[in-house]
């Protein structure tokens, strides 16, 4: 019984391995990469985390932002030391991942051939490749295992598509070319682990929309990306709106702290330790009288609030 059970487990895992050997991963893989979003989809299985999020996120820190996924569990989100084609925008979006390697011709002939089979365009590299599967509001992030001197995953000509195609921009654990060139696209952005002049050659791609490792992250296909000059943070899908709403509430917190101090209405412990039910209730009518326009609504405030103790 048990060598007719270790038969068929070897002939699942051969279906698998079998099913593995495509270049872009399969809607059914990134949904189960990606079980504990419960929203709506894109056709290849990527969750479509809303705009309206993707644009809170914009003003938050990367600070409040990592704190939320470490207390989460996830200490593995973030990386720094970038080199930023445009260094005072921020950029977010959803992720279309892509790895690359160095270049094995028999393993390099298989992806073409497979890439053939999916569709995917003959013409030109297999850089394009990723590139053209990008949706409004994606953000191409590529390992090229940092490879500088002929690891230039685009220059300007490709840059044009992806924000033809995204609107957004690239992060790229690797190098471009062209700095000049990319910086002088409207609206286009990118991360970068430098550039260097030379043209891609002996690398190839190896998949798109597999878990990759970026640095000290690891991400995948469907995370939502906050990058600022400051670094770069990817947030699980599923996460983003408990990020985004803790994080907001994190700098209104700051916010009056910060005022309540330079009022000297409250010593510096009392703000930095926990809160008595004075100072809640004085942050709570602030909030009632907050002149500006919160960026949460009054119902996602007022939930959020009943659920902790802050």
């Amino acid at each position: 019984m048990n060598k007719k059970l270790l038969f068929f487990g070897f002939l699942l895992l051969g279906y698998y391995c079998t099913k593995a050997q495509t270049v872009g991963a399969s809607p059914e893989y990134i949904r189960a990469l990606t079980s504990q979003w419960k929203g709506e989809r894109f056709p290849d299985g990527r969750p479509r985390v809303p705009d309206d999020l993707l644009e809170r996120l914009k003003p938050l820190s990367l600070e409040d932002v990592w704190s939320v996924l470490r207390n989460k569990g996830y200490q593995n989100q973030f990386e720094g030391n970038w080199q930023v084609v445009n260094p005072d925008s921020v950029m977010t979006g959803r992720v279309v991942t892509a790895q690359y390697m160095p270049l094995r011709p028999d393993f390099s002939d298989l992806i073409k051939e497979e890439g053939k089979k999916e569709g995917r365009g003959q013409h030109g590299g297999t850089n394009s490749w990723p590139i053209d599967i990008l949706a409004d509001g994606d953000v191409y992030v590529a390992d090229s295992y940092e490879k500088m001197a002929d690891g230039t995953l685009i220059g300007d000509n490709l840059g044009n598509s992806i924000y033809a195609h995204s609107h957004r921009g690239v992060i790229f654990y690797g190098s471009v070319r062209d700095m000049a060139g990319l910086s002088e696209i409207k609206g286009f952005n990118g991360w970068v682990k430098g550039s260097d002049p030379s043209y891609i050659q002996q690398m190839m791609l190896t998949s798109i929309n597999q878990p990759i490792r970026v640095g000290r992250a690891t991400v995948l296909p469907g995370d939502i990306v906050l990058a600022n000059k400051w670094g770069v943070i990817f947030i699980p899908a599923y996460l983003c709106q408990e990020v985004v709403i803790t994080s907001e509430v994190t700098e209104l917190r700051d916010e009056f702290g910060h005022q309540r101090l330079r009022e000297k209405k409250y010593l510096t412990g009392q703000i930095d330790s926990e809160w008595t039910e004075d100072i809640k209730k004085d942050f709570l009518d602030w909030l009632n009288h907050y002149p500006g326009k919160l960026p949460m609504t009054k119902k996602e405030l007022d939930d959020y609030l009943k659920e902790r103790n802050y």
